[in-house]
C-alpha cells in the first residue's frame, strides 16, 4: 500500500457522510453499531460508505460502460493507492489504518464488477464464490476493523459475510431479476430467464421455494461458523456482530413463516423485532460457552468452492486461514 493519502474533505464532513449512507442504506447495521467502541464505529461506518459506493457504480448506473469505467478506475486507484474522490480517498486511509490487504478490497469490486454482465448463476460453488466476493471480503476487512488479527478468525468472518449474502439473494430475487440477474443456481431451478422469477407462476413457485429454502439452509450452516468466530472478537464488537448476525437471520426466518414467497412483499425486520433480537441475543451472551472461547479447527468443507480459483485473489490467504 502506498503511503496515507490525505482526502480533500474535512474529517466531520467525511464523518457525516458516512453516517448518512449507513443510517439509509444499512439499516441493521446503523443498528448493531450502537454497541461498539466509538472508534470501531467509526471505521465500520467508513468501511461501509467504501463498500457501499462500490455497489452503487454498478447496481445505480444508468450506463453500463460507465459504470465499468468508473470500477475500472476505483481498481486502479486502490492499486495506486491514489484517488482524487473523496470517498476512494478516505477508503484508502482507511485501508492503512486497520493494515488491511489492498488485494481484498479488489476482490470486492471484482464481485461487483462482475453483477455488470448478465447474471447466470451456473451453480451453488459459483453462487459461493459470488458471495465471497461482494461479502466475505466484507468480513475480512471488518476483522482488521475491529484490531483482530489473529488468522483463525478470518475464516469465521469470511463465512459470516457469505451467509449474510445469502440472505440477501434470497429476499432479493424479484429486485434483482428486474435487473437482469439470477443468482439462483441453474442446477436447483434450470438455466431460467431472470424474468420468470420476478413473480412465478404454476409449477415453477414450488421449484423456487425449495431453491430458496436449500439457499437459506446453507446461509444457516454458514451462519453456525460464523458465530463460532465470535469469541477473537473484542467483547463489544461480539455483540454488535452477533445483533447484526441475529437481524440478518431474522430475514431468512421471515421469508420460511411466507413459504418461501419472496414476491408477495420484501422482506424487512421492524424496529420491535429487531429490539426483540437485541435482547434476546444480550441476554444470551454470558451464558454462551462458544462466546468466550475459541472453537475447534474450522470447517475446511466450508471453503472447498473459493480455493484454488484463480479469480480470487486473496484464495492463498484462506488456504493458510482455514
Amino acid at each position: 500500500m502506498n503511503q496515507l493519502v490525505q482526502a480533500a474533505v474535512t474529517k466531520p464532513a467525511l464523518t457525516a457522510s458516512a453516517d448518512s449512507v449507513l443510517a439509509a442504506k444499512g439499516r441493521s447495521f446503523y443498528w448493531a453499531r450502537q454497541l461498539l467502541k466509538p472508534v470501531h464505529a467509526a471505521r465500520a461506518t467508513r468501511l461501509y460508505r467504501l463498500c457501499r459506493y462500490i455497489d452503487d457504480l454498478a447496481d445505480e448506473t444508468s450506463s453500463v460502460p460507465l459504470a465499468k469505467e468508473a470500477l475500472a478506475d476505483a481498481a486502479a486507484s486502490i492499486r495506486d493507492g491514489h484517488s482524487n474522490e473523496p470517498v476512494i480517498q478516505d477508503g484508502l486511509a482507511l485501508l492503512q489504518e486497520c493494515g488491511i490487504d489492498s488485494d481484498i478490497f479488489l476482490d470486492l469490486i471484482a464481485g461487483v464488477q462482475s453483477d455488470l454482465e448478465p447474471v447466470r448463476m451456473p451453480d451453488l460453488d459459483a453462487l459461493l464464490r459470488y458471495c465471497y466476493q461482494v461479502a466475505g471480503t466484507v468480513g475480512l476487512m471488518m476483522c482488521k476493523v475491529l484490531d483482530t488479527d489473529d488468522p483463525a478468525a478470518f475464516p469465521h468472518a469470511v463465512d459470516l459475510g457469505i451467509a449474510m449474502q445469502l440472505t440477501n439473494i434470497c429476499r432479493d430475487i424479484a429486485a434483482d431479476a428486474a435487473l437482469n440477474r439470477r443468482y439462483l443456481p441453474a442446477g436447483l431451478v434450470g438455466d431460467l430467464a431472470p424474468g420468470a422469477l420476478i413473480h412465478p407462476t404454476g409449477l415453477l413457485r414450488g421449484t423456487v421455494r425449495q431453491c430458496v429454502a436449500t439457499l437459506l439452509d446453507c446461509a444457516d450452516t454458514y451462519y453456525q461458523s460464523g458465530e463460532l468466530g465470535l469469541s477473537y472478537l473484542p467483547a463489544r464488537a461480539r455483540s454488535s456482530i452477533l445483533v447484526a448476525a441475529r437481524m440478518y437471520r431474522a430475514i431468512g426466518r421471515q421469508l420460511r413463516a411466507r413459504d418461501y414467497a419472496y414476491w408477495t412483499e420484501r422482506v424487512v425486520v421492524p424496529a420491535w423485532q429487531k429490539a426483540a433480537i437485541t435482547t434476546r441475543a444480550l441476554v444470551a451472551i454470558p451464558v454462551s460457552r462458544s462466546f468466550w472461547r475459541h472453537p475447534p479447527l474450522h470447517d475446511k468443507r466450508l471453503h472447498f468452492a473459493l480455493l484454488d480459483c484463480p479469480s480470487l485473489s486473496t484464495a492463498s490467504f484462506l488456504h493458510h486461514a482455514a
